[in-house]
């Protein structure tokens, strides 16, 4: 993010902005969907569509590399909530661009918008960044895997690390897949398995493998550890968090 901000105010001749933009955090913009809920007379404590759950929404669409132009271009015309975030996410994208402000999301997301437009400038920063390398690959969004995939396309020395049996962030839009398909986007990848783990004992790495070697799309991985069994696994289930806690 840091580096896709530095790229934004450095190119803002390329874009529709000025290059001195804010960036909003969640509470800049809570204040924004406030403002957007009013002006389209919708309740901000509806259950079904809050606030917090617009923002969200709107930041899975940027996290996909989907406009609000081409958000309201698929929407069902019986889609009731789809139709009233179209509308949402178009007020919102006004309103952002009236305070000259990105929020999070747009950072990377207009990065990639701006490299599509421009190849120029993505030729530009193919040529600064030769060798990329990329960490907790197995968490990337389309958005970053797109950031990613462009600035490496041109000379192809790209090294990324991650555990596909590790990845967590499904509701951020993150997909172990792209990892899975990182050989076929680049023929000829190295596979280096880092397959010695040194930090648990043998019965938890043996406890973990069973677990995780049900997944239906991995990297076969044979884990060994450098210690000795250890101490027998106990399972404890709780009856609430509470409990969990304590």
């Amino acid at each position: 993010h840091s580096t896709c901000v530095r790229i934004l105010r450095r190119e803002n001749s390329h874009l529709d902005y000025d290059g001195q933009f804010s960036i909003y955090d969640a509470d800049d913009q809570e204040k924004v969907m406030k403002e957007v809920f009013k002006r389209l007379n919708m309740s901000p404590i509806d259950k079904s569509f809050s606030v917090r759950a617009a923002i969200s929404q709107i930041s899975k669409q940027k996290e996909e590399m989907v406009s609000w132009e081409d958000y309201a271009k698929t929407v069902d015309p019986f889609d009731i909530k789809g139709k009233r975030l179209a509308k949402v996410y178009q007020l919102y994208q006004q309103l952002l661009k009236e305070s000259n402000a990105l929020d999070f999301d747009d950072l990377i997301y207009k990065t990639v918008l701006l490299f599509r437009t421009h190849p120029e400038v993505l030729d530009k920063y193919q040529e600064r960044f030769r060798y990329i390398m990329v960490d907790e690959y197995q968490d990337t969004n389309t958005s970053q895997y797109e950031l990613v995939h462009m600035l490496a396309a041109k000379y192809q020395n790209l090294c990324v690390v991650g555990d596909d049996d590790q990845s967590i962030y499904g509701f951020r839009g993150a997909s172990p897949s792209f990892m899975l398909d990182f050989p076929k986007d680049f023929p000829g990848t190295e596979k280096v398995f880092l397959d010695v783990n040194y930090r648990c004992s043998g019965r938890i790495i043996r406890l973990a493998s069973q677990v995780i070697g049900t997944n239906m799309s991995r990297y076969e991985k044979n884990i060994k550890g450098d210690r000795d069994l250890g101490e027998r696994i106990n399972v404890f289930v709780a009856k609430d968090s509470g409990e969990e806690a304590e």
